[in-house]
């Protein structure tokens, strides 16, 4: 008995076993056939199992059902591709399948065709896998020839392992993502993504038959609208055109420390390039657009969105004002902005009158996302097309860009906001007048000088009294038993004869600084540092300067100000910065230095395009110069001196490109004869 009943219990267990690999057989499936289809119950595998292919429910309390295809590790599921977005299946007895014309085929419990290929002339010769690219490919059996595959028609997202057809300009194709309608219905969405097959290239999501964000043009490594396209983000993503002329490719890969990585458009028409690993599942390494200045022409025509407000903030470019100043102050900016003084290019003799006959001039706006619109104007230098845009009397601007060439704009400008950091220099067009050209300057002086006669009186009595107030000041300053009140008094209401560490520096008045940076406009500022804020000005001589103005919350006071302007105004070196002068008035503590037109060199160092500048020559000029400047403020200069903050944005460079040392606050006087010194705390740049 005992041996009967373990034959008995031998042959229920295989019997058992051999069931369940039915089971599982019939569960996931490999590829299709005219035989083998896909029911609700089942799934298609890749072959090493990435994706899935089967029919999913994307809303709990609904009975439609899609065929699409996500990712098998993925929990929650996130499906990539969707064959019928706009006929969902209601039963529980569907299936796809391949017919008898070797199409794919989705048919209802009633055998009813709800989805198919539709590719004409095919045999019952094919079959359909799932590739580990994530692509379901409908294949000959025979040739091995792939007849379709899902990645021509795609749904709302971009992944990585294939090339993905961007346009064909002969036959007229070209990719398009569509969004979802919502994150639990994906029937056909509001939005749209799409390249355009434009010179040069850009993308844009459209929301309906209107433009909702654009990429800006692509410079052959980004597309310049993007300033977050850094080494990391564009290892993921490429664009790949003109091979052959007229059609296009974009190729995405997985991101560094990504298990998988995608761009989808989601519901609500933002663009995101998503890393999904195990511990923390999918989050946007990017994204677009998030902040209301991203949305396209916020602003509308000649107006910028300006980024450092938390809302949408427009304002007009310079020689522009608003089309309506009562839809502007309630914060309605779409009608945009006009100009203020018409162009003499093209105009009526009163403006050309106005001008004193004189030609319309550009103005350089650094720091934006370029207008949307543009004109490429092919094998074009920076000065053909200056000229080109010049002569056009319907040209508003101009821009060259680095891996583009020349882009010109006619009409209206667009869509401009300005970028944290990377961004174009547009050249506006302005009548000459708008420019603030030697005519202005001049009737600036004739209101100077017509002010200062009327007010000759009281300025006589002003000087009296500061008189009166400068004897008794220094009274009380020469007091033996007051010396905090000595050292709370501003350095420069002092005479070189009272303090031995004192400077002979022009001084200049708060006001000619206020002329010189236009009350410092926002479109002068050069840059924002711990000291505070850095603007271009123009004297009434004519002479470019930089203008550094301590910000009432920096760290530095008026002791790293002395220190500044004293170690500067006595250290004499072609490589260090030339200070010109210092204003002091009321909580004001301003410097003016001589202005270095190439900027800081961390300006090209981390900015792909201006980094193609610094050729070997370049960069050995900027290091030796460097050096001599250090060597100088080390061993040769009548101070020793130790700088203390010495990184690439505190080196400027001149027209030529030769490098000069700034920004002495922190710097450290040594003895005569001291070599070697040590602080007592750290100082500098974390």
């Amino acid at each position: 008995m005992g041996r009967i009943e373990f034959l008995v219990k031998s042959r229920f267990l295989c019997l058992f076993l051999l069931n369940l690999s039915s089971f599982a057989y019939c569960s996931v499936i490999y590829n299709i056939t005219t035989t083998r289809a896909v029911s609700p119950e089942q799934t298609l595998n890749s072959p090493r199992q990435i994706f899935e292919l089967g029919f999913f429910t994307p809303n709990n309390n609904s009975h439609n059902q899609y065929v699409g295809i996500w990712f098998k590790e993925v929990s929650p599921q996130t499906v990539i591709w969707v064959a019928n977005r706009e006929m969902p299946v209601t039963n529980s007895s569907a299936s796809l399948t391949i017919g008898s014309d070797g199409n794919l085929r989705l048919l209802d419990g009633e055998r009813n065709s709800i989805w198919s290929t539709n590719i004409s002339g095919q045999s019952n010769d094919s079959i359909a896998v799932l590739s580990d690219d994530g692509k379901f490919i409908l294949r000959n059996n025979i040739t091995g020839e792939d007849i379709w595959d899902s990645s021509q028609h795609t749904t709302d997202s971009l992944f990585p392992g294939t090339s993905w057809l961007a346009y064909n300009e002969t036959s007229g194709v070209r990719l398009t993502l569509t969004s979802w309608k919502s994150d639990n219905d994906p029937s056909i969405g509001d939005f749209t993504l799409s390249v355009l097959p434009q010179t040069p290239p850009q993308a844009l999501v459209w929301k309906g038959s209107k433009p909702h964000w654009r990429s800006g043009p692509w410079d052959k490594t980004k597309f310049i609208g993007i300033p977050e396209m850094e080494s990391d983000y564009r290892s993921g993503f490429t664009f790949i055109e003109g091979l052959p002329p007229g059609i296009a490719y974009i190729t995405v890969s997985v991101l560094r420390n990504c298990t998988y990585s995608m761009f989808v458009i989601s519901p609500t028409g933002v663009l995101k390039y998503l890393c999904w690993v195990k511990v923390r599942g999918w989050y946007a390494r990017w994204e677009a657009p998030v902040t209301p200045c991203e949305f396209y022409a916020a602003c509308g025509p000649f107006g910028v969105c300006q980024r450092d407000e938390p809302n949408l903030t427009c304002r007009c470019l310079k020689g522009f004002v608003p089309k309506s100043d009562e839809e502007w102050s309630k914060r309605n900016w779409t009608r945009g902005c006009i100009r203020r003084t018409e162009l003499s290019c093209g105009g009526n003799t009163s403006s050309i009158n106005t001008q004193g006959g004189k030609p319309d001039g550009f103005l350089k706006i650094g720091g934006l996302k370029l207008p949307d619109l543009s004109d490429f104007l092919k094998d074009f230098d920076e000065n053909e097309c200056h000229q080109r845009c010049l002569d056009n009397c319907s040209c508003s601007g101009y821009a060259y860009v680095n891996g583009i060439g020349c882009l010109v704009w006619t009409g209206n400008l667009l869509d401009m906001h300005e970028l944290s950091f990377g961004g174009q220099d547009l050249n506006l067009r302005l009548a000459h007048t708008e420019l603030g050209g030697s005519d202005q300057k001049a009737k600036v002086k004739i209101i100077i000088s017509v002010t200062t006669v009327s007010i000759i009186p009281l300025i006589g009595a002003m000087i009296y009294c500061f008189m009166k107030w400068r004897t008794s000041l220094r009274v009380k300053t020469n007091a033996p038993n007051d010396t905090s009140r000595e050292n709370s008094q501003p350095i420069m209401w002092r005479r070189p004869s009272e303090d031995e560490d004192s400077v002979e520096l022009p001084l200049f008045d708060f006001h000619s600084i206020l002329l010189a940076t236009n009350n410092f406009d926002k479109e002068n500022k050069l840059g924002q540092g711990g000291y505070g804020p850095v603007f271009k000005g123009t004297l009434q001589d004519g002479k470019d300067v930089a203008i550094k103005r301590l910000s009432s919350s920096s760290s530095q006071g008026i002791g790293e100000f002395k220190n500044e302007m004293k170690l500067i105004s006595k250290l004499q070196h072609r490589n260090l910065v030339k200070l010109l002068g210092c204003c002091i008035e009321r909580e004001e503590k301003i410097l003016i230095y001589e202005y270095m037109p190439n900027k800081s060199l961390d300006t090209y160092l981390f900015d792909l395009a201006r980094k193609a500048k610094l050729d070997w020559t370049k960069r050995f000029n900027i290091i030796i110069g460097v050096a001599r400047g250090l060597l100088y403020l080390h061993r040769d200069s009548c101070l020793r001196v130790i700088h203390r903050d010495l990184k690439v944005s505190n080196i400027l460079l001149d027209e030529k490109m030769n490098p000069k040392i700034s920004d002495f606050g922190l710097a450290r006087i040594f003895e005569g004869t001291q070599y070697l010194g040590s602080t007592r705390k750290v100082a500098g740049t974390m």
